[in-house]
């Protein structure tokens, strides 16, 4: 258990990925999202760059099917930056996609239509669907960004976007198999978490082929899955916690400062009111003085 726990470290593998990496599976969740009724999974042609890695980020699934280069991300906590992530990710692909051909004639090289879809699934409130724009990240507004690139982002936890889950029965399956994990893992250990939850939809028809044909492999990743969601949840809270302080701080910092409170004063009250250190309350105290 030890060393699949190991590799999925390495490859940073999800349940995800795992159901969706077969051609079948894709392309009922591309008819999903499309209102399409592709029938032939052998129309799909992966193309996802395995060892493309940019800023300790790799891609989930990437695919053509009929002139479209669709990029499907898998998110277990909210990322603002998936529209730059994904122009890094679309010009590697499209670079690999046109490497026998020529940007520089006077020929117009032809190249498919990208699709950037996010599944969303972590537990901060989401919107069922939402588009994340590149230039939102810009450093100042435009009315006409001349560079712009579009993600739909999707909530797919248990009981959002009906319609969809209607569409695809995997999708549905995965985002119950989910819930079922995340609420025994609320009353007992990760590990009997996950053995029950597979056990479970196994024996009642929920991804029954997938979770027996993988049981060992599906629930090393999703204690895995589990444990670094859990890490993240931590980390923002303490970026929260660490924000708050600091506004607080630079208050009260401004406030004495205006009002001719000494240095060794102002570090008593920010003390006093944050319940911090003497070290702590003068290295803030420094910081804003």
């Amino acid at each position: 258990m030890a060393e699949k726990l190991h590799v999925v470290r390495n490859q940073k593998d999800t349940v995800f990925r795992m159901l969706f990496r077969e051609k079948k599976e894709l392309l009922e969740l591309y008819n999903a999202l499309n209102d399409s009724a592709y029938n032939s999974p052998e129309d799909l042609t992966i193309c996802t760059l395995e060892n493309a890695i940019y800023m300790n980020f790799k891609n989930d699934i990437s695919f053509l099917l009929d002139s479209e280069m669709n990029l499907y991300e898998h998110q277990g906590s909210y990322n603002p930056n998936m529209p730059l992530r994904d122009l890094v990710y679309i010009a590697k692909q499209l670079e690999k996609y046109t490497r026998d051909e020529t940007i520089y004639s006077s020929t117009l090289v032809k190249i498919p239509v990208p699709r950037f879809v996010v599944f969303y699934n972590g537990t901060d409130g989401q919107p069922e669907r939402q588009i994340l724009r590149l230039s939102d990240a810009f450093e100042k507004e435009t009315a006409e960004p001349e560079l712009e690139l579009k993600v739909l982002m999707l909530n797919i936890n248990f009981g959002h976007n009906k319609e969809l889950m209607d569409k695809c029965r995997t999708l549905r399956e995965y985002s119950q198999y989910v819930d079922r994990v995340r609420k025994y893992a609320k009353r007992m250990r990760i590990e009997e978490a996950v053995e029950r939850a597979v056990t479970e939809c196994t024996r009642e028809g929920i991804l029954a082929d997938f979770l027996s044909s993988q049981r060992a492999e599906v629930i090393a990743v999703s204690i895995f899955e589990y444990n670094e969601e859990e890490e993240m949840r931590k980390i923002r809270a303490s970026e929260y916690k660490n924000g708050k302080e600091d506004g607080i701080a630079q208050g009260i910092v401004e406030t004495c400062k205006e009002l001719g409170v000494s240095f060794e004063q102002t570090v008593a009250r920010l003390k006093l009111r944050l319940g911090i250190s003497e070290q702590e309350a003068q290295e803030k105290v420094r910081h804003y003085w």
